[in-house]
């Protein structure tokens, strides 16, 4: 049973607060990604599950049973850590079965593991070869095999793929999650990555000054975020945030202070005069043969996209373009937003207005 439940977490160091009140459940063989920004406590928080730092707050529970004073060797879990930290001496068969030998296993159930690992890892080839002979990728490999051997309950990945070039890093991305569908395992995978969240996790957790800012599936993150916060996280290039003002009441639109007028999908219950955050991913504004003049000031080219800025008025707005002839800066443009996807939130905290 893999099940891992946290109950109001929480993790001081001294007088200084990292976590509190963290509450989850991961089910049996679900893949959970921890994502935010450096310092929000993530890693912390997987060394806590792993049993590596202590619990100051509230309890763990594995497989139902509180594990806050379980040793980590005894809890049945697997870490792979951001380094390889593998024996540069041993070879990539001593490496993944070293554990195993520490643990008194049968030699030939330990020669059955490691074959079992290389196998689902593409390593059978490079099992005789050290560690300094091998690739970034590679090496990540062998310290998953490591993980893989010992059969445990769950997997833990701290940050593995920060270490690698861009190109491996999707390579590896793609191993990892067909590493998940193959063994069935709970995976607990931490990232400061908002891409590697969206792309290899059943559910995320977008972790923020050390406290849960909102969880669920990825594209229900994405589409429907709680906060300012958790829109600018997730989705890439970030969302566009304006600042503006309801200036009529019952009206379709808002205003920013250079007077630029900025569609909604319908009124909103707010009184006239007040201020707003208007936010709208560059994925859902267009290029049109009318609407909002804007003027290009920056061309990204990406393939067959474009990413661009506009300014309207004093706002600059980033749009993803598809099949457009070639932008250059300067250009005189017309935007259309699609009203259905605007987000709205209350510029005081940043919250979500429904």
């Amino acid at each position: 049973m893999s099940q891992i439940e946290l109950d109001n977490v929480g993790k001081s160091f001294g007088k200084v607060t990292v976590l509190q009140d963290i509450s989850l459940s991961i089910s049996s063989g679900e893949f959970v990604v921890l994502v935010g920004p450096s310092g929000c406590g993530k890693s912390t928080l997987l060394r806590m599950i792993a049993g590596l730092e202590d619990v100051s707050e509230g309890q763990i529970l594995i497989g139902g049973e509180v594990a806050n004073f379980i040793p980590a060797k005894q809890r049945n879990l697997a870490m792979v850590f951001q380094s390889y930290a593998l024996y540069p001496h041993m070879k990539v068969a001593d490496n993944m079965s070293f554990a195993l030998k520490l643990a008194g296993i049968p030699k030939p159930e330990i020669k059955q593991r490691v074959e079992n690992a290389a196998e689902i890892l593409g390593l059978t080839e490079l099992l005789d070869r050290v560690p300094r002979e091998l690739s970034g990728g590679q090496r990540q490999r062998v310290a998953m095999g490591r993980a893989i051997v010992r059969d445990p309950e769950a997997f833990l990945f701290d940050e593995p793929l920060s270490n690698l070039d861009a190109k491996l890093r999707v390579k590896m991305r793609s191993e990892i999650k067909k590493l998940h569908k193959r063994l069935g395992k709970t995976m607990i995978y931490v990232t400061h990555d908002q891409t590697e969240a969206m792309t290899m996790a059943d559910t995320i957790v977008v972790l923020n000054a050390g406290g849960v800012a909102q969880m669920g599936a990825p594209l229900d993150i994405y589409n429907d975020p709680n906060s300012t916060f958790v829109a600018s996280f997730i989705g890439s290039p970030e969302i566009n945030v304006i600042e503006a003002k309801v200036t009529k009441t019952g009206a379709d639109f808002v205003q920013t202070a250079d007077g630029v007028k900025l569609p909604l999908a319908a009124p909103i219950e707010v009184s006239k005069g007040q201020s707003i955050t208007y936010g709208i991913r560059p994925q859902h504004i267009e290029l049109s043969t009318n609407g909002i003049p804007a003027e290009v000031t920056l061309v990204e080219p990406t393939g067959e996209d474009q990413e661009i800025t506009v300014r309207v008025g004093e706002q600059n707005f980033s749009i993803v373009v598809r099949g457009h002839k070639p932008l250059s800066s300067g250009d005189n443009v017309f935007i259309s937003i699609n009203k259905a996807k605007v987000l709205l939130f209350k510029p005081s905290d940043g919250i979500r207005i429904y």
